[in-house]
């Protein structure tokens, strides 16, 4: 008979990951802020950002900030965060495609967004091809 070790959860697992991570964007929020002479504003979104750290630190009865933090996740959680990442991307290349038309139409430099549109396209190509690939 083998005797089986505890499964130990990854780093990223970790109640303390997603506090942790929210924090560590506040201060690099702040430091562009700043660094783009807008320390006030960079004050507020480290607060913010401190609060959201509470938030997933304290909301530890919650299946959704566990879901979202990282230590109540499982294959439910996966197909779930699948399925709402894919829900946003449609969401954002609606809104990018709506914006460039209308930066064509209304005669202006509509490039960035052309730029995002095309990153995205050559993104989602490249994506189904490893995909496809690996299967």
């Amino acid at each position: 008979m083998s005797a089986e070790r505890p499964t130990r959860r990854p780093w990223w697992r970790s109640r303390w990951w997603m506090p942790a991570f929210s924090l560590f964007l506040g201060g690099v929020m702040l430091l562009a802020f700043s660094l783009g002479g807008h320390t006030a504003d960079g004050l507020k979104a480290l607060a913010v950002m401190a609060a959201l750290a509470v938030l997933f630190l304290l909301g530890t009865r919650s299946e959704t900030l566990q879901g979202l933090g990282g230590p109540g996740r499982d294959e439910r959680w996966a197909a779930i965060d699948t399925r709402a990442t894919a829900f946003a991307g449609v969401v954002v290349m609606t809104v990018l495609i709506g914006v460039w038309l209308y930066e064509l139409a209304k005669g202006r430099d509509a490039s960035p967004y052309g730029e995002l549109l095309a990153i995205m396209g050559v993104t989602y190509i490249v994506a189904i091809a490893w995909l496809r690939w690996r299967s």
